[in-house]
């Protein structure tokens, strides 16, 4: 018999609320389990997350577990890290890029889910979407300044910039990232994890 959890996670598979919105049609991906001790927030689903419904699985993945120093098995052990996005479907493009994610998703969702998940230890807000719905008003200007803020918001939860390859600018102009969160973000992720 499925676990209350696993029947949670049945029901946000199986949701269409805002099909009609969705230019590829409804898939939520996500990953989670509640005995994991990190929880990423990312934004929404991209194409390729889409058709492969792994979350994760493209560039900006690979950068991402770089960043983390983790490897792919660990990473996708939802027992050990929850993937979860904003808004759970992939919205489309735009000119500039992904849509936002969808907005009914977390207010429909999230108050579910998250409880769910006590034991999580650190929680990485990854993008300015995921920001913006976790940190509500403790949220900076912009996301570089919440970023650059990143110790007001620990030691439970660490904001991230999106690792897409649209963002090399971004690091090229921010050296600090790399010089002083990311040593500091690879150490939380392993005590999260022990």
């Amino acid at each position: 018999m499925p676990s209350a959890f696993e029947k949670l996670l049945a029901e946000i598979r199986a949701c269409r609320v805002c099909a009609e919105h969705l230019p590829h049609g409804p898939r939520p991906v996500l990953a989670a389990s509640p005995d994991a001790r990190l929880l990423i927030i990312g934004q929404a689903p991209g194409r390729k997350v889409h058709e492969s419904g792994i979350p994760w699985q493209d560039v900006s993945g690979d950068r991402l577990r770089a960043w983390l120093e983790v490897d792919r098995e660990t990473f996708y052990d939802p027992s050990r890290i929850a993937l979860l996005p904003t808004g759970f479907c992939y919205p489309g493009s735009g000119r500039s890029g992904d849509l936002p994610p969808r907005p009914e998703c977390a207010p429909l969702w999230k108050p579910r889910l998250h409880p769910a998940l006590g034991r999580v230890r650190l929680t990485l807000l990854v993008g300015s979407y995921a920001q913006a719905e976790e940190l509500g008003e403790r949220a900076k200007a912009t996301l570089t300044e919440t970023v650059k803020a990143w110790r007001e918001y620990g030691p439970g939860v660490i904001p991230l910039p999106h690792p897409s390859p649209r963002n090399r600018l971004w690091l090229r102009r921010n050296p600090w990232f790399e010089q002083e969160l990311l040593p500091e973000l690879r150490t939380s992720v392993q005590a999260a994890l022990e």
